[in-house]
């Protein structure tokens, strides 16, 4: 059982020390990699070197003279050391502790292991925008309360804490998981939840392991990230929301290679048009000020949602059906001719025919016949729509199986 604790020595030296001291007094190993490039390294000696870290990307530490370029060289190999020492079997967990260039240097090397392997970051930034440190992985964030900048009896504490956590986590039992069913994932929103809910019932009776996941940025990244490592049998993408936020600058936006992930891998994939009918902001006072004539619509004290117009519609549209035009495995793309999402059903606040026309309009014309397009006289979350859209995933998982 061993932890990489990863840090810059040169500046953490006295903090990954104590980190790694305490995790020897619990009874767990510990490789200790210095990812430092200016100063020597103080407080220990590594296990691994700077130079064998930075080795790991290819990088010649010499050349290291950018802390910009270093960063990102370190946070490369890192990433790569971490993997490698995972597969090698001499890895259970991740440790860091540090600020800006330490958190981006350290959560790399833990997004390059497998979900379920533990993950620990102390850091200064847990507090404010942490979706690049974690991704679509299942990084921990502690905050340091402190800068981690010596020990002092706040940080000490912290610290002791972070070390008694991850040895915790490597030292917990397995989870027993009983029979292993074929893992599918779902995206949801509130505005699809009956949808979601309706169908994640059904395919669970069927026999599969459903795994949800709400479409707010972080949960569009998890789940494509979990296709990537190979844990998901099929996808019941059924909320797209985040594509909006990509397109019109709102503040849930997964990236812009969002609804790739599946088609890459040739998964089986269900695909519909959830929430295309909003862009996501906070608070109404948030609002940038060129959205203030838009049709508004506050869901709750902390979300505003905006309606998205025929013109913003039919681009989504081009983009969907140029993304899933490129997927490799079985694709079908379902769409609800009477709305969708909860608020664009008829007499709702988002309900605009024109702009859903748009947007069906040039699925239409953009898709490739490699795709099955199905459209249903429903609103998305009508339980018709939800039952066709899992039995098509079946369908699709079970002919691949």
């Amino acid at each position: 059982m061993a932890v990489l604790v990863i840090g810059t020595l040169d500046t953490k030296g006295d903090e990954l020390a104590f980190l790694r001291e305490r995790l020897l007094e619990s009874g767990v190993g510990v490789l200790l990699a210095d990812a430092g490039t200016q100063g020597a390294p103080h407080g220990a000696e590594p296990d691994i070197t700077r130079e064998q870290v930075a080795a790991e990307a290819g990088a010649d530490l010499a050349s290291l003279t950018d802390r910009g370029a270093a960063v990102s060289a370190m946070a490369a190999g890192a990433a790569a050391l971490a993997a490698r020492l995972h597969a090698e079997g001499r890895l259970d967990g991740v440790l860091g502790a540090g600020g800006s260039g330490n958190t981006a240097i350290a959560t790399a090397a833990m997004r390059a292991v497998p979900v379920g392997v533990p993950k620990l970051m102390v850091s200064t930034m847990a507090a404010g925008d942490t979706r690049d440190y974690v991704g679509g992985s299942d990084v921990t964030l502690m905050a340091s309360v402190t800068d981690v900048a010596g020990l002092n009896s706040i940080s000490a504490r912290i610290l002791a804490n972070a070390a008694g956590a991850m040895a915790g986590m490597v030292g917990a039992p397995p989870v027993e998981q009983g029979e292993r069913r074929a893992l599918l994932a779902a995206t949801m929103f509130g505005v699809t939840t009956p949808c979601v809910d309706h169908a994640r019932e059904l395919l669970e009776t069927r026999g599969y392991e459903v795994l949800v996941f709400h479409a707010t940025g972080t949960g569009g990244r998890a789940m494509e990230a979990l296709v990537e490592a190979g844990f998901l049998r099929g996808v019941l993408d059924a909320t797209t929301t985040e594509l909006c936020d990509d397109l019109v600058g709102g503040v849930l936006s997964a990236g812009p290679e969002r609804l790739e992930a599946a088609g890459r891998a040739g998964l089986p994939q269900v695909v519909s048009l959830g929430a295309l009918d909003m862009v996501n902001f906070g608070a109404r006072d948030t609002v940038p000020p060129q959205f203030e004539d838009r049709n508004l619509y506050v869901h709750n004290p902390s979300v505003t949602l905006m309606r998205t117009t025929a013109e913003e519609c039919a681009e989504l549209g081009r983009r969907i059906a140029r993304k899933l035009s490129r997927a490799t495995g079985p694709t079908a793309l379902f769409i609800p001719l009477g709305g969708v999402s909860l608020i664009d059903a008829e007499g709702q606040p988002f309900h605009d025919p024109e702009a859903d026309a748009a947007l069906f309009a040039a699925l239409r014309e953009g898709l490739d016949d490699r795709v099955e397009l199905i459209e249903l006289d429903c609103n998305i979350n009508d339980e018709a729509f939800a039952a066709a859209m899992a039995e098509k995933l079946d369908e699709y998982v079970r002919g691949a199986a």
